[in-house]
């Protein structure tokens, strides 16, 4: 027998490795064949799908001598390949898994910043507990009085007249307040490298970012707008007649999407079509926003009012919104996608939270506003909402260890700041300014209430065809960079907000566009 470390010994070893390691691969692909067959008969829409191919089978398109070539040409031809397809897409893409990782809490650096966002959670939830003690309400509601129901649902359509007092109330937290938690964030930091980094600094989170090479990389289809727009818009439309999610992610990746076709594209993408077992979820959301009555409401209320209230952009839109983030506070399948995990059970138990899972904070109410624009069934525009709060919005409001959560977007901004732009990093520096106080609202809101629509809605279309929030950081860099000469000429921090308070000006496309298109 040939000694394996002879040469003519290394090709046969080669193919049985190269034969072994296709075979784990083919039994991999199996077992997860496997496991999405098994998801996908827990969904929803699962008994909708099988009553279709059983029809299918039935019908004259399908041979019993050769059931399985003819069932799949059945299925491709009336157009359910597709919709099987996108189903595995977003079943694999939309499941949302929690940050924590089985390492050993004594060799991970990062489980101080887990720890954090747990105590977050809990001082969150505890805040909106005393509120409740307060004001002697019930978190999870009580029965409206008869006429409260009457008057409640025969202004559903106009719940901007019905009167509510919100006098005691008001928001639980604040973009600031979170921010203030971020900047008091200390990890596992030697004593003597306390001198030489500013406390205000999130360098010391061993997160992994991306510099400005990798993120021109990551979005260089940008770069590439070689279409005239009446024929991409003719391109969209046709991209839309396939109905394929990963197409129409595509799509968006220019950022000339035309915007009567942006509602139907989006939906797509978040795989937040509307059917049957959505609009019964939907009317019993309703129902339970008319018969029941939460402190949730009063905070849903007041968030409306001081915010898309207040802005010429959005105001027309307050009697949908109050739909919207109504149901959105009941919608229990949110705390079901959005998995959050306690170290300590027992304790997370200790302070109840709404039945969405989460506690609504001031200026939520914007992250829905936009939709607006796109949609006029408000059932539609509820899912597609829920389908990107889930999927992205839901990471800039908690501390987690995510590469695109609110601390990985502080990170990203504050290294692509002292990389890109040294004077303006200094300047900060000189007049003990922290730089991510000026940007953080822009960040943690999407930009949402800052660009005006059709500008954030470029930038959105961005965020969904790219699949990255990283897109927020370099546009607030982009901002300050094209601001230098005035942010330079100026020594206070009111001073600073008053030069990027106004946003109306700014082109999203162009900006990214030429920024990454620099040397």
């Amino acid at each position: 027998m040939a000694d394996p470390a002879e040469p003519g010994a290394i090709y046969p070893l080669a193919v049985r490795d190269r034969s072994f390691m296709e075979e784990l691969k083919d039994t991999s692909i199996h077992h997860t064949a496997l496991r999405l067959a098994e998801d996908v008969k827990t969904m929803k829409l699962y008994g909708n799908l099988y009553k279709m191919v059983q029809k299918l089978s039935c019908s004259p398109e399908v041979d019993k001598d050769d059931m399985k070539q003819t069932l799949e040409s059945a299925i491709k031809s009336n157009g359910l390949e597709i919709e099987i397809r996108n189903v595995i897409y977003h079943l694999i893409r939309n499941t949302v898994k929690s940050d924590t990782r089985p390492t050993p809490a004594s060799s991970d650096p990062l489980n101080y910043l887990r720890r954090a966002g747990i105590q977050w959670e809990r001082r969150v939830r505890k805040s909106l507990n005393s509120m409740c003690s307060e004001s002697k309400a019930q978190l999870h509601g009580q029965m409206r009085t008869a006429s409260d129901r009457e008057e409640i649902l025969s202004k559903w359509d106009e719940l901007s007249t019905y009167q509510i007092d919100l006098s005691n109330y008001r928001p639980v937290y604040a973009p600031k307040d979170l921010l203030d938690v971020l900047l008091s964030l200390k990890g596992p930091m030697k004593q003597d490298e306390t001198d030489f980094l500013p406390k205000w600094e999130f360098s010391h989170i061993s997160l992994t970012v991306k510099n400005l090479c990798q993120l021109r990389t990551h979005f260089s289809e940008v770069l590439r707008n070689d279409n005239n727009f009446g024929d991409w818009s003719v391109t969209c439309q046709k991209v839309l007649k396939t109905r394929h999610a990963p197409l129409c992610q595509q799509a968006l990746k220019k950022g000339v999407t035309p915007p009567p076709l942006r509602g139907a594209l989006w939906s797509y993408v978040l795989g937040s079509q509307v059917e049957q077992h959505h609009v019964e979820h939907w009317e019993a959301l309703r129902q339970s926003v008319l018969t029941n009555e939460s402190i949730v409401d009063k905070l849903v209320f007041k968030d409306v009012q001081l915010t898309a209230t207040n802005d010429d952009r959005y105001f027309v839109f307050e009697d949908v919104l109050y739909q919207i983030m109504l149901c959105f506070s009941r919608d229990t399948e949110i705390s079901q996608l959005i998995q959050v995990e306690f170290t300590n059970s027992a304790k997370a138990k200790q302070y109840e939270g709404p039945p969405c899972g989460f506690v609504p904070f001031h200026g939520i109410c914007m992250l829905a506003a936009p939709f607006c624009y796109l949609y006029d069934n408000p059932v539609s525009l509820y899912y597609t909402f829920r389908a990107f709060y889930i999927r992205y919005c839901h990471r800039l409001t908690t501390i987690n260890t995510h590469p695109q959560g609110i601390v990985s977007l502080c990170l990203l901004f504050e290294k692509l700041l002292q990389t890109h732009e040294p004077q303006l990093w200094s300047h900060f520096r000189e007049l003990q300014i922290q730089p991510i106080r000026v940007v953080f609202k822009w960040l943690m809101r999407a930009f949402s209430g800052h660009l005006p629509p059709e500008q954030l809605l470029i930038l959105w279309d961005l965020i969904l065809g790219y699949d990255s929030l990283e897109i927020l950081s370099l546009l607030a860099i982009i901002i300050l960079s094209f601001r230098r000469e005035s942010l330079m000429q100026v020594t206070s921090v009111e001073n600073i907000e008053a030069i990027l308070s106004d946003l109306s000006s700014v082109k999203v496309l162009p900006l990214i566009q030429l920024t990454l298109s620099r040397d």
